[in-house]
């Protein structure tokens, strides 16, 4: 329990903020105007991870699917950037 537990803390708020940020990134329209709504979102969405990650089976399984999706919601966001597939802010 306590190795579900843990991985719930430390990766239930990377992975939801790889996810809002993705989905960020890829939704059509203004970023400036997408933005909120799924900054709204990410609440509720990280709660519902750590619950799933407190549901897995085992810790270890748990942290291999908090960790392996993290990762690849990351790596999709810097695969977009490098595709163009997601528009840079101007600084």
């Amino acid at each position: 329990m306590w190795s579900k537990s843990l991985a719930a803390a430390l990766l239930g708020l990377p992975l939801t903020v790889g996810f809002i940020g993705l989905m960020a990134l890829l939704w059509p329209g203004e970023l400036q105007r997408i933005t909120l709504p799924w900054l709204l979102l990410s609440f509720p969405l990280w709660v519902a991870v750590m619950s799933l990650a407190l549901m897995a089976k085992s810790g270890w399984r748990a942290w291999a699917w908090m960790g392996g999706t993290t990762a690849l919601c990351f790596g999709l966001i810097h695969l977009a950037k490098l595709l163009g597939w997601a528009a840079e802010l101007p600084a």
